[in-house]
């Protein structure tokens, strides 16, 4: 359910920014567990360079996830001015929800 709900939310905001798949430079999944992130890589035909998991470092750190991870790759020059990199989540009761952004500093 949680890939289901993130597929979703990302193809469903990636929409309304007029960008699909191809036009994003990173993706930043929420990083509850290897399985989902990998099911979510497949279903949305995503690049695997092109998604960042440092799950392997922390394990699940809750809602934290992915203002960690999105902190960890632009310090790790993962994110460079101008990409465009897609943040996705899912909580409790299979809520979810993604954001589209423009890295500029």
């Amino acid at each position: 359910e949680a890939v289901k709900h993130m597929k979703r939310t990302t193809v469903k905001t990636l929409g309304k920014c007029n960008l699909s798949v191809e036009d994003v430079d990173c993706f930043i999944p929420h990083q509850a567990n290897i399985r989902i992130i990998s099911a979510l890589t497949r279903v949305l035909k995503i690049k695997k360079d092109k998604v960042f998991v440092n799950l392997n470092k922390y394990g699940n750190t809750s809602a934290a996830s992915v203002m960690i991870a999105l902190d960890e790759a632009v310090k790790e020059g993962k994110i460079k001015n101008g990409d465009i990199v897609v943040l996705t989540a899912f909580g409790a009761g299979l809520t979810s929800g993604s954001i589209v952004l423009k890295w500029v500093k």
